[in-house]
């Protein structure tokens, strides 16, 4: 299993109940969804004993995608408690037959929800598949494809964005369902009717308080209504351009836009992290959050607030899984920090049953962009002139406002503090010169330096 989520943000799987085989036999018939709820149902042989790879052949045949989407997208299987992406050996069909098990173990979902619990085939983008080849995807299916899910996932707010982003992206989604923009009342009353479609559901509220209802009585727009409409007018359109190419550019124009955020392409798990302690009482408790895990780094989102409390790129931070006993599960984040302007280091513990899973992941994650730097290095050398390249992450965030939600809010944490004063590991703060954990991704000088502990926390 290579990524997962518990019952955190709101997911595909939520949309409703459903199986994907019907029968099982010497031949079964297994329906396969897609983000935008379609269902491509397959006639399969031996279902009982195929492999994901050989079901994943089947869908880019009955769908005609072309080669790419071997790597752009992959199986999962989801039900409402649970998500897991498949690896190409594993067998579907025994899979589900183990979903009960894999419930006890990483979610905390109760006994009756897990009993009626199933879940469904879904042919989705593949949680490895980086960015950079995904620009180079040409194929207007493939596009619709990935455009399909970076909308739900905008909608549903797992990708938490600023509202004029999501008014841009919004905009997008206007021209790709309704057409070009038209002036007048006709296009504002099609965006109104289904504003939902084109934006999360806390930007299409009406806001609602004694002040405005003795305002004027004439129409009033949503918060992000009038935006999204000035957006939508600005869509560039070409009118020598064939419709279909104008649609493949509009794909484009949207999974570009939503390359900005820092957890595009990401599996989601769920957790929980400890709240700072507040008031005379110095009370503190637990807030939930969704972890972000893709091949560039870890971001922990606040699930009620759809904010980022916490976003590391995987140069900057040590991690560990520890799991004994009958201890509570836990990832814990160690990361380069201040404290009253000292530096120090900080460790974020992250509750989940999910934990194995994450650590895994980002181990996984590690490994391939490791694997990786050869070939993009020399890939580089190979064309020094391939003109302008987009703004790396961290480029990205220096531009950002200090108030976007994809802006760490650490401050909203409760970590621990720890530095080396040469004799002990203790929490007072002069200058850091240690970690606790050995695992990491080292990536030169501007790396997270880390030295070999003595006594570290205990492997799960």
């Amino acid at each position: 299993m290579e990524g997962g989520e518990g019952s955190g943000p709101p997911g595909p799987a939520e949309r409703s109940h459903r199986s994907s085989v019907s029968s099982v036999g010497a031949r079964a018939d297994v329906l396969v969804y897609l983000m935008d709820d379609t269902v491509v149902p397959l006639a399969v042989e031996n279902v009982a004993s195929i492999t994901a790879q050989d079901l994943h052949r089947t869908i880019r045949e009955a769908l005609q995608l072309p080669d790419i989407a071997v790597e752009a997208f992959a199986l999962w299987l989801i039900s409402p408690l649970l998500e897991v992406q498949l690896k190409p050996k594993h067998q579907p069909y025994k899979v589900c037959r183990q979903w009960p098990d894999l419930l006890f173990r990483f979610t905390d979902a109760p006994e009756d929800d897990m009993a009626v619990d199933e879940p469904s085939l879904q042919f989705r983008r593949n949680v490895f598949f980086p960015k950079r080849k995904e620009l180079q995807v040409n194929n207007e299916d493939v596009l619709r494809l990935l455009y399909e899910e970076a909308k739900f996932n905008v909608l549903e707010v797992r990708y938490p964005c600023d509202v004029e982003d999501c008014e841009k992206l919004g905009a997008l989604v206007c021209r790709l369902e309704l057409g070009p923009y038209r002036q007048g009342q006709q296009t504002a009353c099609a965006v109104k009717e289904k504003l939902d479609s084109f934006l999360p559901a806390h930007l299409c509220k009406r806001p609602h308080s004694l002040f405005t209802a003795f305002r004027s009585r004439g129409p009033r727009l949503v918060p992000g209504e009038q935006g999204l409409l000035s957006a939508y007018q600005e869509v560039k359109e070409e009118a020598a351009c064939p419709e279909a190419e104008l649609l493949t550019r509009h794909y484009r124009a949207y999974l570009l836009k939503c390359h900005e955020l820092p957890y595009y392409g990401c599996a989601f798990f769920c957790g929980e992290v400890d709240k700072p302690a507040q008031g005379f009482l110095h009370r503190g408790g637990r807030k939930a959050v969704t972890v972000a895990i893709n091949l560039e780094g870890v971001h922990v989102i606040d699930t009620k607030e759809k904010h980022v409390l916490l976003g590391l790129r995987f140069q900057e931070l040590s991690w560990d899984y520890t799991c004994s006993g009958d201890d509570e599960p836990i990832l814990w984040l160690e990361f380069d920090g201040e404290s009253e302007g000292m530096p120090v280091n900080k460790l974020l513990k992250v509750y989940s049953k999910q934990a194995e899973l994450m650590s895994g992941l980002i181990e996984y994650c590690i490994e391939l962009s490791l694997a990786k730097e050869p070939a993009l290095a020399q890939e580089a050398k190979a064309s020094p002139a391939a003109g302008p390249q987009p703004p790396t992450a961290s480029q990205r965030h220096k531009l950002r406002r200090q108030s976007s939600v994809v802006c760490s809010r650490i401050q909203h944490l409760a970590t621990i503090d720890y530095v080396d004063d040469g004799k002990e590991i203790k929490r007072v703060k002069p200058k850091r010169t240690t970690s606790f954990f050995s695992r990491q991704l080292s990536l030169g000088p501007a790396a997270y330096a880390a030295v070999q502990p003595t006594d570290s926390l205990e492997q799960g």
